[in-house]
């Protein structure tokens, strides 16, 4: 019986050696040697060095004069992130979208975009389409008292075309932009 268990222990623990420490040690070595600025989050940074959020995350932003990014479902929480789980035949999810829906209804724009009163899957999407943070000019416009049309500037200024989908815009580079009406933020 011996004879059969030196060699188990033998290779769990080459194995445990192999794929728990040389593996994920090369991967982060090589992550961070070709990848630095995503390996480390995608972190952006004001001119002070200071963090200001990542762009791979939605975060809040209070007030009109802000975009808004799409609903989270775990209030933009990373450990809580996830979809509500209610389904589209739900009474509740239906009267949660037009209650949103009611409250970001502008006057003369049409419908609101589903972006704006839908969750993404992860609950921390921080894009949006360009249609729909357009759909926001007039309210940001008016708490600013900004021209629409500069506005407009800044969002096809940040529209980014993937390689695969949709082009979209993110809401916390766009809102970084608005701060200061500068470039946005350097990602590193």
């Amino acid at each position: 019986m011996l004879k059969q268990i030196r060699p188990a222990i033998s290779v769990l623990a080459f194995m445990t050696l192999v794929t728990g420490v040389v593996y994920p040690l090369t991967v982060t070595g090589v992550a961070q040697l070709a990848f630095p600025a995503q390996a480390n989050g995608s972190l952006l940074h004001n001119q002070q060095g200071d963090v200001l959020g990542s762009a791979l995350l939605a975060q809040p932003f209070e007030g009109a004069q802000w975009f808004q990014p799409r609903l989270s479902a775990g209030g933009y929480a990373t450990v809580a992130s996830g979809a509500s789980n209610l389904a589209p035949s739900n009474p509740a999810l239906a009267e949660r979208i037009a209650t949103d829906a009611k409250r970001l209804q502008a006057e003369g724009q049409g419908a609101v975009p589903m972006q704006l009163v839908t969750t993404s899957a992860s609950g921390l999407d921080p894009h949006l389409s360009p249609e729909a943070a357009s759909y926001q000019v007039a309210r940001i416009a008016a708490a600013r008292g900004i021209p629409p049309s500069s506005l407009q500037r800044l969002i096809e200024q940040h529209v980014q075309s993937p390689l695969v989908g949709p082009a979209v815009v993110n809401v916390l580079t766009l809102n970084l932009a608005l701060a200061d009406n500068s470039p946005p933020a350097k990602t590193e």
